[in-house]
């Protein structure tokens, strides 16, 4: 099914926000029509010379069409409000069981991970009808992930992880583009969203060449950058273990309690000294300018896969 300007409605978000937007389209389109019909009424009617009747219309009327117009306009409002908030509201809550994509921005293209380790550049292969969670940063400036075909826009910004969930409902071929001016080949940033069926998703998964899952990458680099070094079990340094971290409260020096999500895990790299964790010093080093956005994420997905070990003591 396509839209009022002919684009395909190829996710479940898009139905939602299409009838958002041709309901608004239709009232503001009954409202230029009541207005300028009534100018053009009053203009005719009460042209210089006509023998209409003039003079103030009766209080009770006037009051009448005064409160009627107001209570109606504001009913009007609080149900658009309902609706375009509430379908906002929804777009927010990744469903159970989402496949999780991992995304990183860089001037000029997308680079995408599939959780079995393959990778794709400018280019997206999700199944149909099953909810796809995009997990994004940024590598340089802002850009914004943006698809038409499923109505679906979000800003990916350097220093901060976005996400965003979509179920695709038809398959084909979709552009996917930057809506965000990121510089001199800003409209070259072009790639393509493709929806198969699932067991078509399966077996293209299974001929793409699989390197190790973002998971897997983080353990690397959690040994070679040193990490293991104080946070491993057998350290000797005192730092907090990292096993069920992940999703736990966590309190702070400071007498606040945060929860370890995706933000805090990358600003404990980034900002180490920002959040200490309470019984702990301010040891560790910021690793700013030494790990790019890809290697926060495969750090964040390994300490995210440590959330079902039993945290040692």
């Amino acid at each position: 099914m396509n839209s009022l300007f002919t684009l395909p409605e190829a996710s479940t978000h898009a139905v939602t926000v299409d009838h958002i937007f041709e309901l608004l389209m239709v009232l503001s389109g009954a409202t230029v029509v009541l207005v300028f019909g009534l100018i053009l009424l009053f203009a005719v009617r009460y042209r210089r010379g006509s023998p209409a009747k003039r003079g103030p219309m009766p209080e009770f009327l006037s009051r009448e069409f005064e409160i009627g117009w107001t209570v109606a306009t504001l009913l009007t409002f609080a149900f658009l409000f309902w609706w375009a908030s509430s379908a906002d509201l929804s777009s927010l809550t990744v469903p159970a069981g989402a496949l999780e994509i991992h995304v990183v921005a860089k001037q000029w293209m997308w680079k995408t991970q599939h959780p079995n380790g393959a990778r794709e550049i400018n280019a997206l292969h999700v199944p149909l009808d099953r909810p796809v969670h995009l997990l994004m940063s940024s590598q340089d400036v802002i850009h914004s992930f943006f698809v038409p075909a499923f109505r679906v826009k979000k800003d990916v910004v350097p220093g901060r992880d976005t996400d965003i969930w979509f179920q695709a409902s038809k398959s084909g071929t979709f552009p996917l583009l930057c809506a965000e001016y990121c510089g001199t080949n800003h409209s070259m940033m072009r790639g393509t969203v493709v929806v198969m069926r699932q067991d078509d998703y399966a077996q293209w998964l299974t001929r793409q060449p699989e390197g190790d899952d973002l998971a897997h990458e983080g353990a690397k680099l959690f040994v070679a950058q040193g990490c293991s070094g104080c946070h491993a079990v057998s350290s000797s340094v005192h730092a907090p273990r990292l096993a069920g971290l992940y999703g736990r409260a966590v309190q702070l020096a400071d007498g606040r309690t945060v929860t370890a999500d995706d933000a805090y895990i990358r600003d404990s790299i980034l900002q180490p000294k920002r959040d200490i964790v309470a019984g702990f010093e301010p040891i560790m080093p910021s690793f700013k300018g030494l790990l790019d956005d890809g290697e926060i994420q495969s750090l964040t997905a390994y300490i995210r896969s440590l959330g079902e070990e039993t945290p040692h003591d």
